[in-house]
């Protein structure tokens, strides 16, 4: 059974789990180097928490607007041919604009 969520929920799931995502990434290196000075022990705390994560948003936030958290990626999908919008995880409204910014500061 599938369910449809408005697009406030949409945008919301996407709002945290971009954040979460950007948390995680930066806490597990800032972790990582107060936890030991072990190259490889800061790689692999690192690693795992960088790994784990997503998993964890993916699963949980997937259903409810296609898990979009990198809109690079959801419109690089979108270019090949398999993200389309209007679909249940399909791309989400806000992916192109988010990408823009970083399109118009290019020189």
């Amino acid at each position: 059974m599938t369910v449809a969520y408005d697009l406030r929920r949409r945008l919301a799931a996407e709002a945290l789990g971009t954040a979460l995502l950007v948390a995680t990434v930066v806490g597990s290196g800032v972790m990582a180097q107060s936890l030991t000075q072990d190259v490889a022990l800061m790689l692999l705390g690192n690693a795992l928490a960088t790994g784990a994560v997503p998993v964890v948003l993916i699963t949980t936030l997937g259903p409810i607007s296609g898990a979009h958290f990198n809109p690079a990626v959801s419109l690089c999908s979108r270019c090949g041919g398999s993200c389309r919008p209007g679909r249940p995880g399909g791309m989400p409204p806000h992916s192109p604009r988010a990408v823009s910014p970083a399109r118009s500061s290019r020189t």
